[in-house]
């Protein structure tokens, strides 16, 4: 089977989250020379692959085959790959399974290697990933086969392949406030509270706001106010509170208490209630470290490109590899259509992906 042929193979399936639509059994099928473990739970299904060579570095190659839904106006079926005008049109074609396809025949055609592939796959990466490959790191742990290096095959490209390897992601701080007021008649202001008027004020001091001053790796942290309601969509009645919802993506320099306390600094002497919650932590990969230097020598000698390193866009599962502390670094095709109607790719960039990955297997020595 060649890569284009693989690559039409996992765009067929419909493995819309958590769903794998039947690509694990094909997958574990087609890399049958490495030991397979599946970890499945609450519906969500994990494929952990690996094959020892010998007792040097362990590389992970990490992705997932679920993907978003495909939503209506495409110019062609979104499980039904279509070549035309130079392009592969499917669900998947760039957010991630042209990364699957690359890392699993870079890794199916390796014959020697100095230390262990392995590949870690789920079904829940654009969902709540609750279940997903956080469930297999915490299984390698516990096995104490955790790997030293992981490449996650995000489509990381912003205008050509080669340009740009994430080493690291912000996190995400959910924010839920609720200011009270005191209800009553419009036409008595003076014997209510009301809660728009209080925040007023305060919001030029919050609203797209940086909580710090970022650093070469991070843009500032920015609390994003994303709704504001109250009232009673009634003109007579002054409001008895009022909700607001907000995001931070925050860097490493600022944590979720950093955020508590600059909500209650700026809203002292008001009766509120807030709740945050950290849907993801931020990671960084040091630019020094032996993944990222060979990554960028390969990607360079494959592509004549030099890549930038980044920390933009939004989460991914290379979070959870940070969290255990294992080298990462994110690479892949152009994001330029992921989650789209008419997604797209070529078979060149997967091919040069590929080849990337064949590569970067063949420099990583001891």
């Amino acid at each position: 089977m060649d890569t284009k042929e693989l690559f039409f193979k996992l765009l067929s399936f419909k493995s819309i989250t958590p769903d794998d639509g039947g690509a694990f059994e094909f997958i574990k099928d087609y890399m049958k020379d490495f030991k397979s473990i599946r970890i499945d739970k609450e519906g969500v299904k994990n494929l952990f692959l690996y094959k020892k060579f010998g007792e040097g570095k362990h590389i992970c190659f990490a992705g997932h085959i679920d993907v978003v839904p495909s939503g209506e106006g495409w110019d062609s079926d979104p499980f039904v790959p279509v070549e035309k005008n130079g392009y592969i049109y499917a669900r998947g074609a760039q957010d991630m399974k042209s990364g699957v396809c690359a890392f699993l025949k870079a890794c199916k055609e390796c014959k020697k290697f100095d230390g262990t592939l392995s590949l870690l796959l789920t079904s829940d990466e654009e969902g709540e990933a609750k279940f997903g490959t956080v469930e297999v790191l915490n299984y390698l742990k516990k096995e104490n086969f955790l790997p030293d290096f992981a490449v996650v095959a995000e489509p990381t490209c912003e205008k050509i392949f080669g340009d740009t390897i994430k080493i690291g992601r912000r996190g995400s701080i959910n924010g839920y406030l609720t200011l009270k007021g005191k209800q009553g008649h419009a036409a008595y202001p003076d014997k209510s509270i009301n809660p728009i008027n209080l925040i007023a004020p305060i919001l030029s001091k919050i609203a797209g706001i940086d909580l710090d001053s970022g650093d070469e790796n991070f843009a500032p942290s920015k609390l994003v106010i994303t709704d504001i309601r109250s009232g009673m969509q009634v003109t007579n009645v002054t409001p008895d509170k009022l909700d607001m919802m907000f995001n931070v993506r925050n860097s490493t320099k600022t944590s979720k208490s950093d955020i508590e306390s600059f909500v209650h600094k700026n809203f002292k002497g008001f009766e509120i209630e807030v709740r945050l919650e950290q849907s993801s932590k931020p990671f960084l990969t040091d630019r020094n470290s032996k993944i990222v230097k060979l990554m960028s020598k390969t990607i360079k000698e494959c592509t004549e490109v030099n890549p930038c390193l980044s920390t933009s866009g939004g989460t991914s599962d290379a979070r959870f590899f940070g969290e255990f502390e294992v080298e990462t670094v994110e690479f892949g095709v152009k994001n330029d259509t992921i989650h789209s109607l008419n997604e797209r790719t070529t078979l060149k960039e997967v091919k040069e992906l590929e080849e990337v990955f064949k590569n970067l297997i063949n420099n990583l020595k001891g």
